[in-house]
């Protein structure tokens, strides 16, 4: 199931606590918004962790579904990957 997530979230622990969990099932492309591609199973899971961390009444989480033909129709303008500000790098 190939999904985008994007949400808002009030609070930057609650923030940085639902970006966690996103990020252990899809790719980051924009600071809130999420691409995934997990079987049913996977998705049922990642939601259920994110409704343990949101607030309903100040937070929001958004799913939109994309059928195969849709995601191989993309498109790109400007940057196509986005670069995780949040992510840990090394200097050799």
């Amino acid at each position: 199931m190939n999904t985008i997530v994007a949400y808002d979230i009030a609070d930057p622990r609650r923030l940085n606590r639902v970006a966690k969990v996103v990020k252990d099932y899809g790719t980051r492309v924009q600071k809130s918004i999420f691409e995934v591609d997990v079987d049913d199973r996977r998705f049922t899971e990642m939601k259920a962790r994110i409704e343990e961390l949101i607030e309903a009444y100040e937070d929001g989480v958004k799913y939109f579904p994309l059928c195969e033909k849709c995601a191989g129709t993309v498109e790109i303008i400007g940057q196509g990957v986005f670069v995780d500000p949040d992510e840990e790098y090394y200097v050799l």
